[in-house]
């Protein structure tokens, strides 16, 4: 009995697939880099399922669905209608809403956002050598700063101003400038 031609196309074996790596491949976890999830993830269940129990989306689209106008007018109406369609929309349309096993990691995670966060903002050292230079020369004066001979990138004076102003905003780095100009005026 003689095999289709298509049936025969399908079943060409692929030299240059390494089989013993796809499957390795297939079977290897996710790499995971958040702590609350990977301590209590479970290699047997898969992605989906694990999300779900953590009260996480696996699909975004599904957790938050867009309102469907279409389908909300057409309630409405029917409503008017009849006061018995809406009992049956709702039978139809009931979801039984589980909650997560591990919901605990969830609320770390959510708590985790709220926290506040520590500013890591940081000016380049040769930029707060060129603003402190200028302050110690030019104290306030801007528009003497602008001119100075040490302005390569021809900043204008607004721009040196907010360079300033972005620099006195950095208490880490402002801080440590004022020390340095207390000690040397001690000394």
């Amino acid at each position: 009995m003689t095999k289709i031609r298509k049936v025969k196309r399908r079943k060409k074996y692929r030299m240059n697939v390494n089989r013993k790596r796809l499957r390795n491949k297939l079977s290897k976890l996710p790499t995971i880099t958040c702590p609350q999830i990977k301590e209590s993830w479970e290699a047997v269940k898969s992605t989906r399922t694990n999300l779900n129990q953590m009260g996480l989306a696996y699909e975004p689209n599904d957790a938050l669905k867009i309102p469907n106008s279409k389908k909300e007018q057409i309630e409405k109406v029917l409503k008017q209608k009849d006061d018995n369609v809406d009992e049956k929309l709702q039978t139809e349309e009931e979801d039984v809403e589980m909650t997560p096993i591990k919901v605990h990691v969830a609320q770390q995670l959510e708590a985790e956002a709220k926290a506040p966060r520590k500013r890591k903002f940081m000016l380049p050292n040769s930029q707060v050598h060129f603003l402190t230079y200028l302050m110690d020369k030019y104290g306030e004066e801007y528009k003497a700063m602008a001119l100075d001979k040490k302005n390569y990138y021809q900043y204008t004076w607004k721009q040196i101003r907010a360079k300033i102003k972005i620099f006195k905003g950095i208490p880490e780095q402002y801080n440590k400038y004022l020390e340095n100009k207390n000690t040397n005026n001690i000394n």
